[in-house]
């Protein structure tokens, strides 16, 4: 069995945004050699996310206004207990439970094997700062 992992690295300027990885990841794939095994993505950050769904703007428009009613961006420590240690960043990691930290995406005959439409997508929560994303591919 053959294992490769590589991290892609992200420094998003905006607080809350989605990038789609699936390029990336379909890359690492191809150089690790793996003709047939699994890929799991998944963000090294708590306030970051890894999903899989649709690259269509409006549905992204639609996660952000839905997450920021769930758990809007309050740097005040009167909504969130967490901003009382000094952080304000409570709603990214509550926007982070939701999405979800990784995704495994199954490899068949070198190439990842998606359903209709889906793509892999980074997860921001709280930019502006250098993350991680790790990209592990198992199989043979």
């Amino acid at each position: 069995m053959k294992s490769h992992t590589e991290y892609l690295l992200f420094n998003l300027p905006e607080r809350m945004a989605f990038v789609n990885i699936t390029p990336q990841v379909e890359a690492v794939v191809r150089k690790s050699g793996v003709q047939e095994g699994l890929v799991l993505v998944n963000a090294m950050h708590i306030t970051a996310s890894v999903f899989i769904n649709d690259d269509e703007a409006g549905l992204h428009e639609d996660y952000k206004k839905w997450l920021e009613g769930l758990a809007p961006f309050d740097p005040s420590p009167q909504r969130y207990q967490h901003n009382r240690t000094g952080e304000d960043n409570a709603d990214a990691h509550l926007k982070r439970q939701i999405m979800g930290r990784e995704v495994v995406v199954a490899i068949t005959k070198g190439r990842l094997d998606f359903g209709p439409w889906e793509q892999i997508f980074y997860g921001e929560f709280d930019g502006r700062r250098p993350k991680r994303v790790l990209v592990k591919v198992i199989g043979d």
